[in-house]
């Protein structure tokens, strides 16, 4: 066993003497000549390259380059001398043979060499060749990375031989070749980094050239710079490809190897890999094998892995790259940032601040066990260090406690990161690390309320923003106790001892704050952001304590100090957060209940009182107010309307003003826009309000009609106001009538509230029309013509953004109206057809219309979308006119919207089988509605239509394919069916598209005869049906008996009806193998509920009844005449089908006139043949006068589709 002799140790002693070497067999001791070109520096005689490498006495280098010569003076022979330079190197004394080399396969040569392998003894040579082979195979691939590894002939025998060896049996072979292509791969990645070094530079050299003035710049340099380059891509793509079959047929199997050994050695390399070429190697791909033998029962292989890594964390950049290599999956991620965490616990040095921060940024991710990690890696890092106390001396507390500086550093920290409206993202990341840090509110209070200390820095007034954002943040938290919003992972039951730490918190977090909110409401009074977060505080406090720990006096000064900030800001968000306080405190349950209600009275009664008082002289003035009386008047109403949002008004009458104020803005068209605005949205708070009082069931009759009066009233206001030449004012007025039309609507009588039905309102049809053209006018647009972008501002994304959400809401909306069916769901059509033009803007919203309404009436749905396509069509035709080129972009749209229309049918058919086939009747119908313009040889106008509607065939079941196209053919003359010009091209592929799948059973009933007539013989059943020669038959008729024909068949027709297309009745045509309920039954009965939706086509087949009866009769005596001459004319029936076909034809064709008198029911096999070669060519022959459905009885076909 050789496999140990890499390593200096011997073999089996006394083992059998080996044969010898290929050198020593032409050498007979001294031999002389040349075996394979290795001339000696030393003076030694030829020898094989495996003597030369064993002996180690010339330089690797020389003996490389003597081989790279030989090589190049004939490459088979210098080939076969590095096969057996392996083979030998295994402890295989089997030579390989040039005869051996060249007519047999790796495999079958490895076989042999198995059979001759033999052991080898103990020489001192050996104790150094294993360095000498793993140091000639690495030099080896150096001296021909240029060249002799590109010639897809060396590296390719070598690396399939390798990889065969490593597959056998024998461990010496598996040893040496693993070790082999190990060192090769590690040669090859040499190879590839250089490689990728000369690629970056010759990028380089070429961007440098290319920047250069047109003067300067040398384009012949440029030209041999890409000529470069892309030999450097075809070189690393070569290279990468040998690595992948080393790595694919050698590691991939042998790193688990049974050997351990030959495990290390596999683990060994690809660390080498990881550390050399750490952009390729250092990822979880290749990392998984070293994870994975860490677990290895042998200590020398677990003792390589952890080798492998200290390579690399003893690297810096790789040691950050090999833990964010991890970071692509979360919960990857979180064990990587624990890693980070302990490797900075040991050691602060480690990392530099720019790796810190790669870890700082996920404390905002929203994958809240990343977060948490990180934070706890933010934690370690920035406030691990604090100030030590001393032992005995007393606590210190606000601006004096140890928390101050780590507090300072939080803000510092949030105002550096510049995501500053991610601060309750930020708290609930530190939140289980730092919770004590963060709930020390006494200091963060005292930062913001006491003077600095000597020799200490003030906060800024930004600074002191961000600490008012996070202290809101951590109240919240700590009441609420769950994540923020889009951070939660679902509800969670707390423990006991959470609902005690929450109830304590709540406790101390109000007894601080109820004492120290005035104080700071005081101090930053007039800063809105500032007093629109403090403001919030009061929501999340516990109100009992105002009474229990007597505090009354500090809810009077903060009542106080509310009331200022109202009447200082008109903002309207500080105004809402004033209501929401007020709304917050005023809590029957609590005592404190009527001294915050009363306070809110007073409030209220001045405000209302200023508002009347200011509107009165502001009308009476009219054109002569001035901006001073119209700013009083907006900032009173502002008030009025952020309180009423949250507080009934309904005493204070509210509806007669603002409505007065509404009446007169339509009427002068002068009104501010801004008063206009609140007005419209106080007097929707108004009826809401009514509403919600008369919901409960309490109102008197007078009230609900008061109410109902003054809801229609409104909506004809908001109805004139959406002509306003302002955009904003539409806006408003078109937001505040979707919301009351869907609140009035009917859906308001469910749940047991009948008693409102009085309150429902439907829009009238001028009302929604001009709902969906301000959608259309203000929705669909570019964004580039968005006219409420001004001052520049258009550039700027942020505006854009701002824009497009504005419109997503105005849209979604409008689409709920169509939900609900509040406005007629045909009006989705114009929604509907924008789907791909603003697919990316509104594509969510009306993807998610169309299911709704399809939920609701699949039908109407459906009769939607084809109602959209048809507006589409119509606005084409108008644009391009009646012969636009159907390759044009316009129509390719139209089919491309089809086509996703048809996409969200899904794949159950039998669901939307009503609804498809309404679909396909209603675009019928709209193709042939308007006849040509030049008589009746030309086709209809819309007749491309039929184009976009075959975009839906593939959605109808094979039994309703044969019924559309009957439908179809009601619509169509004798002659359009023998026109095949470019015009008509749209009912071509129509008609193909519905007979695709589904033409067999549907179109050629002669063809289901014919197909079970050679079953006949074998099952004595009823005699066959009619011929599969008919229509070939008719193919052959004198162009007389053609014209004849169909001169009968149209005297006979009351209205045009279009016969089927060439219907072709050869067997060959089939499907193999379908069974006749698949082949023959044409529509299978409706369920009871569809029948409703035809009855409008039994009527017409009543009344065809008698001609139907005339028509079978004629068509019976065709059918025998043309099954007469079938016969007579013997074999020359189907010309392209083979004899047997012919033969079973002939064989029963005399017994099929019985079964068609039978009703064709029989019950055969069909005839297993493959399909016509010919099917192409038999679809251009001369129509089929015959027609199939003449002899189908009404009771075979069951009920129609339509």
């Amino acid at each position: 066993d050789f496999s140990e002799d890499l390593d200096g140790r011997s073999a089996t002693p006394g083992g059998k003497k080996g044969k010898k070497a290929a050198g020593e067999k032409g050498k007979g001791g001294k031999g002389a000549g040349r075996i394979n070109g290795h001339h000696q520096e030393n003076g030694m005689e030829n020898m094989m390259l495996f003597e030369v490498v064993r002996l180690g006495r010339s330089a690797m280098q020389s003996v490389v380059d003597d081989w790279i010569e030989s090589y190049k003076h004939d490459r088979d022979v210098a080939l076969l001398d590095l096969i057996n330079f392996f083979i030998q190197c295994s402890g295989c004394k089997g030579v390989v043979s040039g005869e051996m080399f060249r007519n047999m396969q790796n495999s079958e040569i490895i076989r042999r060499m198995t059979e001759e392998f033999d052991e080898v003894t103990q020489d001192p040579q050996w104790k150094k060749f294993k360095s000498s082979f793993c140091e000639f195979i690495s030099v080896l691939v150096r001296q021909c990375q240029y060249s002799i590894i590109y010639d897809e002939y060396m590296m390719d025998t070598v690396i399939s031989l390798l990889t065969g060896l490593s597959d056998s049996q024998v461990r010496a072979f598996r040893h040496t070749s693993t070790l082999a292509a190990m060192k090769l791969m590690t040669a090859l990645v040499n190879v590839a980094l250089n490689l990728s070094i000369n690629m970056d530079n010759t990028q380089r050299q070429y961007e440098a050239e290319r920047n250069k003035i047109v003067a300067k710049r040398a384009n012949d340099r440029l030209e041999l710079l890409l000529q470069k380059r892309k030999e450097l891509q075809e070189n690393q793509d070569e290279i990468e490809n040998m690595m992948n079959a080393i790595f694919k047929g050698v590691f991939v199997h042998r790193y688990r190897d049974a050997i351990a050994e030959i495990r290390a050695i596999c683990i060994e390399e690809i660390g080498v890999w990881m550390k050399l070429y750490s952009d390729a190697f250092l990822n979880d791909s290749y990392l998984k094998y070293v994870g994975w033998t860490m677990h290895d029962k042998q200590g020398e292989v677990r003792l390589k892995c952890l080798t492998a890594l200290q390579g690399l964390y003893y690297n810096r950049e790789l040691n950050l790259q090999l833990c964010f290599t991890l970071l692509d999956k979360y919960d990857v991620a979180v064990q990587a940032i624990k890693l980070l965490t302990l490797v900075l616990n040991s050691t602060d040095e480690v990392l530099t601040p720019e790796d810190c921060e790669s870890v700082y940024h996920l404390v905002y991710s929203a994958h809240r066990p990343v977060a948490i990690a990180a934070g706890e890696f933010l934690f370690k890092k920035l406030f691990s260090q604090r100030e030590p106390e001393e032992e005995g001396a007393p606590k210190r507390r606000g601006r004096q406690s140890p928390n101050a500086n780590l507090i300072k550093t939080t803000v510092f920290f949030f105002l550096e990161s510049e995501l500053h409206e991610h601060a309750a993202y930020l708290v609930d990341s530190l939140w289980e690390c730092g919770a004590e840090l963060l709930k020390d509110w006494e200091c963060m209070i005292s930062l913001l309320l006491d003077d600095p200390l000597p020799g200490e820095e003030a906060l800024t007034d930004r600074q002191e923003t961000a600490l008012i954002e996070i202290m809101l943040c951590t109240v919240r938290q700590a009441a609420e106790c769950h994540p923020p919003v889009g951070r939660g992972t679902g509800k969670r039951v707390m423990t006991a001892k959470e609902k005690k730490t929450q109830l304590d918190d709540r406790t101390r977090m109000t007894e601080l704050f109820a004492v120290a909110l005035p104080p700071l409401l005081a101090k930053y009074a007039v800063d809105a952001e500032k007093v629109t977060n403090l403001l919030q505080l009061p929501q999340y406090f516990d109100l009992e304590i105002y009474t229990t720990g007597r505090l009354e006096k500090h809810l009077e000064s903060l009542l106080r100090q509310i009331r200022e900030i109202v009447e200082k800001h008109t903002d309207t968000e500080v105004l809402e957060v004033c209501s929401k306080t007020y709304h917050a405190l005023c809590n029957e349950e609590f005592t404190i209940f009527n001294r915050v209600d009363i306070a809110r009275s007073q409030l209220l009664d001045e405000l209302v009182d200023k508002f009347n008082r200011l509107l009165e002289d502001f009308l009476q003035e009219g054109e002569e107010a001035d901006e001073d009386d119209a700013y009083q008047v907006l900032s009173t109403l502002k008030r009025i309307t952020a309180f009423h949002n949250a507080h009934d008004l309904s005493g204070w009458d509210l509806f007669t003003s603002n409505f007065k104020l509404l009446n007169t803005g339509i009427e002068n068209g002068d009104m501010p826009e801004q008063i206009v605005i609140h007005s419209l949205q106080c007097t929707h708070y108004v009826i809401l309000w009514h509403l919600a009082k008369s919901s409960e069931g309490s109102s008197r009759k007078d009230d609900m009609v008061t109410l109902r009066k003054q809801m229609r009233a409104f909506c004809m206001m908001c109805q004139r106001y959406l002509t306003n030449v302002n955009t904003a004012v539409k806006e408003q007025a078109f937001t505040i009538l979707c919301d009351l039309l869907l609140i009035f609507s009917h859906q308001m009588v469910s749940g047991g509230r009948e008693h409102l039905e009085p309150l429902v309102y439907s829009p009238e049809d001028s009302l929604q029309s001009e709902l969906l053209s301000f959608i259309l006018n203000h929705v669909f647009i570019d964004q580039d013509d968005d006219t409420n972008s001004t001052d520049g501002q258009q550039d700027d994304e942020a505006v854009k953004i701002e824009a497009l959400h504005k419109r997503r809401n105005l849209l979604a909306a409008y689409c709920k109206l169509i939900i609900y069916c509040v406005v007629d769901m045909k009006t989705g059509a114009d929604i509907f057809k924008q789907y791909m033009r603003y697919y990316n803007d509104y594509g969510d919203i009306i993807k998610e219309t169309m299911s709704k309404t399809r939920q609701i009436d699949k039908i109407q749905c459906a009769k939607t979308l084809i109602l959209s396509l048809q507006q589409l069509f119509n606005e084409m035709l108008s644009e391009l006119g009646h012969g636009f080129d159907r390759s044009s972009s316009s129509f390719c749209g139209i089919k491309e919207l089809a086509r996703r229309f048809s996409l969200t049918f899904g794949l159950d058919q039998v669901k939307t089988r009503d609804a498809i086939a309404m679909l396909h009747k209603d675009g019928i119908e709209f193709a042939f509605k308007d006849p040509s313009t030049h008589g009746d040889g030309g086709p209809p106008l819309n007749l491309a239509f039929l184009d976009i509607l075959s975009e839906f065939s593939s959605k109808l079941m094979r039994q309703d394919k044969r019924t559309v196209h009957m439908y179809l053919e009601r619509f169509m003359t004798f002659q359009m069916a023998l026109q095949r010009e470019d015009c008509w091209l749209p009912l071509i592929s129509y008609r193909n598209s519905l007979q695709a799948g589904g033409d067999d059973d549907t179109m050629s009933v002669m063809s289901g005869y014919s197909s079970r007539g050679s079953s006949i013989r074998s099952k004595k059943i009823k005699p066959p049906a009619a011929t599969a020669g008919t229509s070939a038959a008719k193919r052959k008729l004198p162009e007389e008996e053609s014209s004849s024909s169909s001169e009968v068949w149209q005297q006979s027709m009351q209205t045009p009806v279009m016969l089927p297309s060439p219907h072709l009745t050869s067997t060959a045509m089939r499907d193999p193998k379908r069974g006749r309920d698949d082949s023959f039954m044409g529509v299978y009965p409706l369920p009871h509920d569809q029948h409703s939706q035809v009855t409008w086509m039994l009527a017409q087949r009543q009344q065809e009844e008698a001609r139907q009866q005339q028509e079978r009769a004629m068509n019976y005596a065709k059918l025998r005449t043309n099954l007469q001459h079938a016969i007579r004319r013997g074999t020359g029936l189907m010309e392209e089908d083979e004899e047997p076909i012919v033969e079973d034809v002939m064989m029963s064709s005399e017994g099929r006139m019985d079964d068609l008198n039978e009703g064709m029911d029989f019950d055969t096999m069909d005839i297993d043949l493959p399909p016509s070669k010919n099917r192409r060519e038999r679809s251009e022959l001369k129509p089929d006068y015959f027609d199939p459905a003449s002899i189908m009885d009404e009771s075979v076909l069951g009920v129609s589709m339509f």
